[in-house]
């Protein structure tokens, strides 16, 4: 494969004619979706191997992760200090979808060991890569791309750089508020948020009389479909959800208090729920919560605290007490321009299925447990 873009693209950095490039991203990100290939005016056609609806196209290359390289044995090629950089791999035949798919996904691994060989090339389009592997992860799909593919349809046209033009927190407004009268209070009331720059609709429940003068307590909560409605016993979500609501609730009643709760809408820590539980899979293979998302080569964190500061300052609490046992939260709302005056500890008794998984959390990724 040419390490050049294809000819007739624009020059390096340049961006395509027409919509504007939040438009485009998210176009891009739906065009992911649908199994569409997407063409950078910086960079190659990139066909996505999960969701690709012309299975007869084929490529003579494929992007995937660093921890994906590093399975396949090619780690002494490539740096894989980054696990979800992108890695070019080239083998001796081209790549079609059927033989794609479980080089993309760890999770067939135990179903499909034998792969290879391939090599590792140089990559000159680095930015586009990057923003490919990127724009994967927000359309909840596997990082892995067949490069330069025939027979893959019309391609949407996409620059690198549009990619910072999609998760504008600045673009995030009040849409509407209602009553609602929840368990842990029935005063509460739901404001729901909504941005052109993205498609997430984020939620605020207020808990209590909001008061300028008197610091609220907040809890950031990202939406955990399994946790928080399914009631899974594989992470401590659900319970978190409950037992913040009710220190609010509390908090209200007896000290004349009140808080808030961000729900926010970015599932798995910001990989989205398949690819969610494609990492419980891994789990079940014996990989912890960090490693199972570095396998998929995607982050261990991926969530996009600076809208939840967006939505702090909407509400008008810009000075907080932050009840979380994460100090990235409290670094990244601080970062933004946020006063937290206290960080409230939030922890609950694990289980046989989660301990594990609070363990890394306290281990790997540096929450403060007891």
């Amino acid at each position: 494969m040419s390490s050049k873009p294809p000819s007739g693209f624009s020059p390096s950095g340049a961006s395509p004619s027409g919509a504007s490039p939040a438009r485009r991203a998210a176009q891009a990100v739906d065009a992911l979706r649908h199994g569409w290939p997407i063409r950078f005016v910086d960079g190659p056609t990139l066909l996505p191997v999960e969701t690709a609806i012309e299975r007869g196209a084929s490529g003579p290359a494929m992007l995937i992760s660093a921890a994906r390289a590093a399975t396949l044995k090619l780690a002494n090629q490539r740096d894989a200090a980054v696990p979800h950089a992108p890695v070019l791999i080239r083998g001796g035949e081209p790549f079609e979808l059927d033989t794609a798919l479980p080089i993309a996904d760890p999770a067939l691994d135990l179903a499909n060991p034998m792969k290879g060989p391939f090599r590792a090339e140089q990559i000159n389009w680095e930015q586009a890569a990057g923003a490919a592997m990127e724009l994967a992860r927000i359309a909840g799909i596997l990082p892995a791309f067949i490069a330069d593919p025939k027979d893959a349809g019309e391609a949407h046209e996409i620059a690198a750089g549009d990619l910072a033009h999609y998760t504008d927190a600045g673009a995030l407004k009040i849409i509407t508020r209602a009553r609602l009268p929840v368990t842990a209070s029935q005063d509460a009331q739901i404001v729901a948020f909504r941005s052109n720059a993205d498609t997430r609709e984020h939620i605020a429940l207020i808990i209590g009389e909001q008061s300028g003068d008197r610091a609220p307590l907040v809890r950031l909560h990202s939406e955990c479909l399994t946790g928080d409605v399914l009631g899974s016993l594989k992470c401590d979500c659900g319970p978190q959800l409950d037992t913040a609501l009710e220190a609010m609730a509390q908090h209200a009643r007896e000290e004349g208090g009140w808080g808030v709760l961000l729900y926010l809408r970015q599932e798995g820590r910001g990989i989205g729920i398949i690819n969610k539980l494609r990492a419980y899979r891994l789990q079940d293979q014996g990989f912890d919560t960090v490693d199972a998302n570095n396998r998929l080569g995607l982050p261990d964190e991926a969530r996009d605290f600076p809208v939840a500061a967006r939505m702090l300052e909407l509400l008008g609490a810009t000075t907080i007490r932050l009840l979380t046992n994460n100090p990235a939260k409290v670094e990244s709302l601080e970062a933004t321009g946020i006063t937290i005056t206290e960080r409230v500890q939030h922890q609950l008794p694990d289980n046989p299925h989660n301990a594990k998984y609070l363990a890394t959390k306290r281990d790997r990724s540096g929450h403060l447990l007891l």
